[in-house]
C-alpha cells in the first residue's frame, strides 16, 4: 500500500512511521518530493488493515493497492467462473434464464407458469416460499408448503430451483429442498446470514442491495467465499433513486464494471428493477449486449390475481415473444444459454 505523510510531519515521525512500519513485517520504500513524502509499504496488505496505519502519528492516507475483496477480485482469478446450478452452467459464455412467480402461490399456478417457462427456453425455475414485504400485513409466503410445491414442479419439469432465504435458522430448511439459494436486496449486507451461506455446499444468487454500491456487492460476496462457497452469482437488480416511473434504476453499468473487477458471474432482474412489464424486454437485451451472464424475470398466467408483485410480471406470451429475441441476440454474441439435460 501507499502512505502518504502529512505535509507539516517531521523528520522524527517520518523515521517512526519507517520503524513502524519494519516492525509490522514490510518493507518500507520512503520516496521524498518537493511538497510531499510517500512511503510504499511492500508485503502482503492483508496482515493489517489501512485503517490502522491511519494512527500512526504523521500519516494522512493509507491508500491500499490490491482489492479489499481478494477472492472475488480479478487478481484471484483471471478467467470467469463458471457455477453449475444442477447441470445448468452460468458464467463462460453460458446464460442463466430464471423464470418463474415471484411467491409460489399453490401447484396450479406453479405448475401453469413452470410449464410455459421451459417451453420457452427458461433452465431455472424461480419461486419464493419466504416472502420479504415492506408491510407485516401482505403474504408472507408459505414457507416449507411453499418449497415443497416449488420442488415437486422443478421435478416434474427437469429444471433446478432457486428460492430465496431470509435468515440463518432457515438456511439447513431450504438447503432441503433447493438447488441455488437466493439472497435478496434486503439481506446482501446481513453478514450472519451470507457466512452461514458461505458454509453451505449450494450456490448463492446474491442481489445487490437497494442503496448498495458495486463495492459493497463485491464484498458481501468476500463472505459468502470467505467460508468455502466458491459458486456465487451476482445479480444487479436495480438500485434507489430520485426517478419515480420506475421500481428502481437499473445500473447497467454495473456489468462491465463487475466484469472488469471481478470472475463471478452475474444476471439482471429487469423485473425488480423497472417494475414495468413494457420496459423488462428492453431491459433484458440489453443485459445480454451487456455482458451478463443471464437474466431473471417474474412470470405470472394472471398477474392481476398474483399474491405478489403481480404488476411487474410478463404474461407467459410476451416471455416466449422475449426468448426468442434473446436467443437470437446470444447466437450473434458467440453465447448460449445452458440446458439441465446436457452432458457435463
Amino acid at each position: 500500500m501507499i502512505l502518504v505523510i502529512r505535509p507539516d510531519a517531521s523528520l522524527a515521525q517520518i523515521e517512526h512511521i519507517v520503524e513502524r512500519v519494519k516492525e509490522l513485517g514490510y518493507t518500507p520504500h520512503v520516496s521524498r518530493g518537493e511538497s510531499r513524502t510517500i512511503i510504499g509499504v511492500i508485503g502482503d496488505e492483508t496482515k493489517t488493515s489501512p485503517e490502522s496505519l491511519l494512527a500512526i502519528p504523521g500519516v494522512e492516507q493509507a491508500l491500499p493497492i490490491m482489492k479489499p475483496f481478494k477472492l472475488a477480485s480479478r487478481e484471484f482469478s483471471k478467467g470467469d467462473s463458471v457455477v453449475h446450478v444442477g447441470k445448468v452452467r452460468i458464467g463462460g459464455g453460458n446464460l442463466a434464464m430464471i423464470a418463474g412467480p415471484c411467491a409460489v402461490e399453490t401447484y396450479e399456478v406453479m405448475d401453469t407458469v413452470a410449464k410455459y417457462v421451459k417451453a420457452g427456453g427458461a433452465n431455472i425455475l424461480r419461486g419464493g416460499a419466504f416472502k420479504p414485504r415492506t408491510s407485516p400485513y401482505a403474504f408472507q409466503g408459505m414457507g416449507e408448503d411453499g418449497l415443497k410445491i416449488l420442488r415437486d414442479v422443478g421435478d416434474k419439469y427437469d429444471m433446478p430451483i432457486v428460492t430465496e432465504v431470509m435468515d440463518p435458522r432457515q438456511v439447513d430448511l431450504v438447503c432441503r429442498y433447493t438447488d441455488m439459494i437466493q439472497l435478496g436486496a434486503r439481506n446482501m449486507q446481513n453478514f450472519d446470514l451470507l457466512k452461514e451461506c458461505g458454509r453451505t455446499n449450494k450456490p448463492v444468487l446474491l442481489k445487490r442491495g437497494m442503496s448498495a454500491t458495486v463495492k459493497d456487492l463485491l464484498m458481501s460476496a468476500e463472505y459468502i467465499l470467505a467460508e468455502g462457497n466458491k459458486d456465487v452469482v451476482l445479480c444487479e437488480r436495480g438500485v434507489r433513486s430520485f426517478e419515480d416511473s420506475t421500481r428502481n434504476m437499473l445500473d447497467m453499468a454495473a456489468v462491465p464494471n463487475v466484469k472488469g473487477q471481478c470472475h463471478l458471474p452475474i444476471i439482471v432482474d429487469p423485473s425488480h428493477a423497472t417494475g414495468r412489464p413494457d420496459l423488462i424486454p428492453a431491459m433484458s437485451r440489453a443485459a445480454v449486449a451487456a455482458g451478463a451472464d443471464g437474466v431473471h424475470i417474474e412470470v405470472h398466467n394472471c398477474p392481476e390475481k398474483a399474491l405478489s408483485d403481480g404488476p411487474q410480471a410478463l404474461l407467459p406470451h410476451q416471455f416466449l415473444d422475449l426468448m426468442g429475441d434473446l436467443r437470437r441476440l446470444a447466437e450473434a454474441l458467440n453465447r448460449r444459454f445452458s440446458r439441465n439435460d446436457e452432458e457435463e
